[in-house]
């Protein structure tokens, strides 16, 4: 198992704090900075708890693990990667040991996350993070902000968007940027928004 992932991550706080991310050795995943998920965290402080998460382009999972470790109920993991998949469930079953929780608190599915939808009864979430190829900020922003702002289940809730630094996030009716996190141009971003 270990020829085909490398360890480029890790868990930045929590339970599971410093335990190592697996990524898939070769595809087109783009990983979450350790730096920009810690920054995140901070800013989301006492929020993130008991928290229903879904990461969608999960990716390694990272932002759904780092929740699992800093006390979210549980996170759905969406990602079309096969390879991505394996590695978000090596990397739930190491982060799930170290919190002392089942693994089924998280969930991954193998779907596209531009067709994917919550079962019926399975949404409300409270905290979505959603981090896609950059190129589909430029194509498919408001649609997929829309989208995301629509499965929450009450008023109380943060979408955080992974963006490249400088762009502007679509804010959806209802909705309004909370805070902006970044390192510098050129470097990745994060936009968190929350319900008015």
């Amino acid at each position: 198992m270990g020829a085909h992932f490398v360890f480029p991550m890790r868990i930045t706080g929590g339970l599971a704090c410093g335990i190592p991310l697996r990524l898939p050795a070769r595809g087109e995943i783009r990983p979450a900075t350790d730096y920009l998920r810690e920054a995140v965290f901070s800013s989301l402080g006492a929020f993130v708890p008991g928290a229903r998460v879904l990461d969608f382009f999960a990716g390694t999972g990272a932002y759904g693990l780092e929740a699992i470790s800093r006390g979210a109920r549980s996170a759905v993991f969406v990602e079309k990667n096969p390879a991505a998949a394996v590695a978000i469930r090596e990397n739930t079953a190491a982060v799930a040991k170290a919190c002392a929780v089942d693994a089924r608190v998280a969930g991954i599915v193998t779907a596209d996350a531009l067709r994917w939808t919550p079962p019926e009864g399975e949404g409300g979430f409270d905290l979505i993070f959603c981090d896609p190829p950059w190129s589909l900020w430029q194509e498919e922003a408001e649609a997929l902000v829309s989208r995301l702002a629509a499965w929450f289940s009450g008023p109380d809730a943060r979408i955080v968007l992974e963006a490249p630094g400088g762009w502007s996030p679509p804010v959806p009716s209802g909705w309004k940027l909370h805070r902006q996190l970044a390192r510098g141009k050129g470097q990745p971003a994060a936009s968190i928004l929350r319900p008015e």
